[in-house]
């Protein structure tokens, strides 16, 4: 094809297309104001009614609010929030009893066990691999003798509400892209983290809060961590409004939540109005339907401005319910007050809250720094689960505790009984769980004594395996919540992911 021909051709297909935006963009621009004055309209019911392959009569709560005309199954959990330890916790000195390994001190990881496994460039200089046994007592707590150190006395106080997994795994051996891949189900960025989807798949019941909300802890000065980039809890090829919004902790929970000096709500609700109108004018023109996800932006951030302050507005809690979650629960953007407001979260119908806690990177000097650590950690953690456990919340609320992996059993730089570091391990590490449909007072897996391999491979639990399940106890099928992009489908465990069955209720 010549050049003048291909120069046609290109302006005849961009011709063609801007024919169909246009007959089509008036189209759009009503379903998107419909929806907004009318939520429901676009509920999951209606969907379903429509479905001659879906019985009109499923039960309220099959129905979805989101993409999905409904859910797949009868759903264990309706929320979920995601406790994540950002930067690797060491689960040999929190959860992973290795009391073999006091003989092992100092003597070098023997290469049956680590069998060629690449290590990371903070090690791979190392000379030896000199092995670090936990200088934690560890203690048996609950109905089953559960094993957990003394660093969580009060989680062990809940253990038997606990399904621990000790046989998570993963390929990434590094922060980033380990991170992004437990949060996107993939290494590479630019893929919808599991907040997006659950948002685009199922929706929110609450119209005046996101669906997907993300909450960030305070560190200890001098703790070591990694960046959080925005992407972890964006919504890749997805729209828009399902990314998460992060709340702020200082100042306006979100920028620009109050009105500025001199303008009135009525003022600003008149504004909204006529940007409102300028937008569907843009949306009747391009047909982009990042336009309709802008709008709905807008209406959303309105809504905000009287449901935000209430929530953060923590008055109206009880003295015994502040004193469970420790004596940081009312400075705002504590481990602790974020907790708190999770379950406030929760109680008005947001889907996903995830709360980040950095500083779990102990490449030297692990005993100190992680003791200062769950100081903050241990106590809101098993505070969330009492206080969703006594309001009846805890049944149809999934806690996911955990990090993108976990710590070698050989020390890294200087090591001596009471000192030593521990590298990235993505071979096997522990998470917890609490209600949301997950078998309580359950222990499942087990790794070698030396916490480097997991023992049977038919209990692992790769990073898909974790999405799987927990899209499952929402009600969702993994391999049917799907989204086409450059030509194909995409979903959150891409080809792979298993539901493990043996540790759901």
């Amino acid at each position: 094809m010549s050049l003048q021909n291909m120069v046609y051709e290109q302006l005849r297909q961009q011709m063609v297309r801007r024919y169909f935006f246009q007959r089509s963009a008036a189209g759009l621009g009503g379903a998107a104001l419909a929806s907004l004055l009318n939520p429901q309209l676009f509920s999951g019911m209606p969907a379903l009614a429509a479905n001659p392959e879906v019985s009109s009569t499923v039960p309220p709560d099959l129905s979805s609010l989101g993409a999905l005309p409904g859910l797949h199954h009868a759903p264990k959990a309706k929320r979920v929030i995601w406790l994540f330890m950002a930067d690797g916790p060491s689960q040999l000195d929190l959860f992973d009893y290795k009391p073999k390994m006091v003989d092992w001190f100092d003597k070098d990881l023997p290469e049956s066990i680590r069998n060629g496994q690449r290590i990371t460039t903070m090690t791979s200089g190392q000379s030896r691999f000199p092995i670090a046994p936990s200088v934690f007592k560890f203690n048996q707590y609950g109905q089953n003798g559960t094993y957990i150190s003394e660093l969580l006395p009060h989680l062990a106080g809940v253990v038997d509400d606990l399904t621990i997994v000790k046989t998570m795994y993963t390929e990434a051996i590094n922060h980033d892209p380990a991170i992004t891949f437990i949060q996107t189900g993939s290494e590479l960025p630019g893929r919808p983290s599991l907040g997006a989807w659950l948002s685009y798949g199922i929706g929110s019941p609450n119209q005046d809060l996101p669906a997907f909300v993300v909450l960030h802890s305070k560190i200890a000065a001098g703790a070591q961590t990694q960046a959080l980039f925005s992407r972890l809890w964006g919504s890749g090829f997805l729209p828009t409004k399902h990314q998460g919004v992060a709340l702020r902790s200082s100042g306006d929970p979100v920028l620009y939540l109050s009105n500025p000096k001199g303008v009135s709500s009525q003022s600003r609700r008149t504004m909204l109005d006529g940007l409102a109108e300028l937008n569907q004018q843009h949306l009747q023109e391009m047909g982009d339907p990042e336009i309709a996800a802008r709008i709905a932006q807008y209406e959303m951030a309105f809504r905000m401005q009287t449901s935000v302050p209430d929530l953060v507005d923590l008055k109206d809690e009880s003295k015994e319910t502040l004193e469970m979650y420790g004596p940081e629960v009312n400075e705002p953007g504590t481990f602790a007050y974020n907790c708190l407001l999770a379950r406030r979260l929760a109680e008005r119908g947001v889907r996903f809250t995830q709360i980040f806690l950095r500083g779990w990177d102990h490449h030297g000097g692990l005993p100190g720094q992680i003791r200062q650590l769950v100081k903050s950690a241990d106590q809101p953690c098993a505070a969330l689960i009492k206080d969703l456990k006594q309001r009846g919340m805890l049944d149809d609320t999934l806690v996911v505790w955990g990090g993108e992996f976990g710590r070698t059993i050989y020390s890294q730089g200087t090591l001596t009984k009471e000192n030593y570091g521990r590298d990235h391990h993505p071979r096997c590490f522990t998470m917890w769980f609490a209600g949301g449909g997950m078998k309580p007072g359950t222990v499942y897996g087990e790794t070698d004594d030396f916490s480097y391999n997991i023992v049977s491979e038919n209990q692992k639990m790769h990073i898909h395996d974790l999405n799987a399940t927990i899209l499952h106890l929402l009600g969702i099928n993994h391999e049917r919540l799907t989204y086409r992009s450059q030509g194909r489908d995409f979903r959150l465990t891409d080809v792979e992911g298993n539901v493990i069955r043996e540790i759901l209720a």
